[in-house]
């Protein structure tokens, strides 16, 4: 049986706005807050916490956004809720 895929919450910064929803959700406290060198938070999962139960991909507000043309994210959830 092979493991579901680790979540990507984002690739780059400007596909995450640092609502700490993702982080909130998360059952298995695998999301931790880490801050950059500006100062703002961006999400970080724990491979070894993590569950791969993709509620953080779920509760995202960019992600699940299919009106915006700039963001690809929606793309990755529905292909998750699809499996």
């Amino acid at each position: 049986m092979s493991e579901r895929e680790l979540p990507i919450l984002y690739n780059r910064k400007e596909e995450c706005c640092g609502c700490t929803a993702c982080y909130a959700i998360c059952p298995q406290k695998a999301i931790l807050m880490i801050e950059d060198d500006e100062g703002f938070e961006y999400p970080e999962v724990d491979k070894h916490r993590c569950v791969r139960c993709y509620m953080c991909l779920k509760v995202c507000q960019i992600k699940n956004n299919p009106t915006d043309p700039q963001n690809l994210g929606h793309v990755e959830s529905e292909r998750i809720e699809k499996r």
